[in-house]
């Protein structure tokens, strides 16, 4: 791939036009003979050349006749003890050099990410509550430390989360995701558990709720579905029962307000609870079932499993999400 980016950038700058690249034409190519070719014009001699290059002299002598065949011209003549630049040589030697220099380049480019330089968008997918949990202290983070990096959240539904990976429009998910194919790497970031929250001086209920009365009062809930039970149907079914559920919001935030305003019940993640249950004036009790809730992960590719940058990120999140305590 490298000797056909260099020889259509050569052929370019030769031609003064850019052709498509033929990778068939161009599989044959050695990318040797480019170097030979410019150790030629920097030494002018095939001894020279051969010892710049640190092979034989008769190994030099080929390739220089490689180079004649290729490009149909002599490109160098002996001029006494000087081996001289023909008209063809002259025109190739700038590009040349220059492409030599591009490749010099890529091999020895820093891999490094430097979060207090770059500028770029990370595009974040979230499946839950965890996108209110990290970025408030995600992007008070970033402002000190990355200036130049912007953020990009959206929600991302385990139906369409790897789909959304694997075309780039993600850089990576965090939530409560299915485990998939080894081309996508996932990382624990901690358990989750749900509580119960009400406005104390709006229902009358204690520091603990009984089952009956749980499923008897009125209740609001997040739903991404159709169904008014949202994420907790399938829980329900193993206790047999049904709740009552009056009201029902795709946004935790909404979720909460309703119940700082009337008289109702939410069952949230507890880490969601306890964090904005107080900002809300909300108390927060234990669900008095047990509940199975999926552990929330990160996501990546393996595409991305190694770009400085990804892992950077991984790691702050990581820091504020890993090792996040319930209050």
């Amino acid at each position: 791939m490298i000797a056909s980016v260099l020889l259509t950038h050569l052929l370019a700058k030769s031609m003064q036009i850019m052709q498509p690249i033929d990778h068939f034409d161009l599989r044959n190519f050695d990318l040797n003979l480019l170097i030979a070719f410019d150790a030629m014009m920097r030494e002018r001699s095939v001894t020279r050349a051969a010892e710049r290059l640190r092979i034989r002299q008769p190994a030099m002598s080929h390739n220089l006749s490689l180079l004649r065949t290729l490009f149909q011209d002599d490109l160098f003549v002996r001029v006494g003890i000087i081996m001289q630049p023909t008209v063809r040589a002259q025109m190739l030697a700038e590009p040349v050099e220059q492409a030599l220099g591009m490749m010099q380049s890529l091999i020895h480019a820093s891999s490094e990410f430097d979060p207090a330089t770059d500028q770029r968008i990370f595009r974040m997918g979230f499946s839950s509550e965890v996108e209110l949990l990290l970025m408030p202290e995600l992007a008070s983070r970033l402002r000190q430390r990355a200036p130049g990096v912007r953020l990009h959240g959206r929600p991302a539904q385990r139906r369409d989360v790897y789909r959304l990976l694997d075309d780039r429009i993600l850089d990576l998910a965090i939530g409560c995701f299915d485990n998939q194919a080894q081309r996508y790497r996932q990382h624990r970031l901690f358990e989750q558990s749900l509580s119960c929250v009400f406005h104390p001086e709006l229902m009358t209920l204690g520091e603990s709720i009984s089952l009956t009365e749980y499923l008897r009062s009125p209740h609001a809930l997040v739903s991404l579905s159709e169904s008014l039970h949202g994420c907790l149907e399938s829980a329900l079914d193993t206790v047999g029962g049904t709740l009552n559920v009056v009201a029902t919001s795709s946004e935790f935030l909404g979720v909460l307000g309703m119940v700082a305003s009337a008289p109702l019940i939410a069952t949230l993640p507890t880490r969601m609870a306890k964090r904005y249950g107080t900002a809300f004036g909300l108390s927060v009790i234990p669900v008095p079932m047990t509940l199975t809730v999926p552990d929330v992960s990160l996501v990546w590719t393996a595409q991305e499993d190694n770009n400085p940058a990804s892992r950077w990120l991984r790691g702050e999140i990581h820091d504020i999400l890993g090792q996040m305590e319930i209050p």
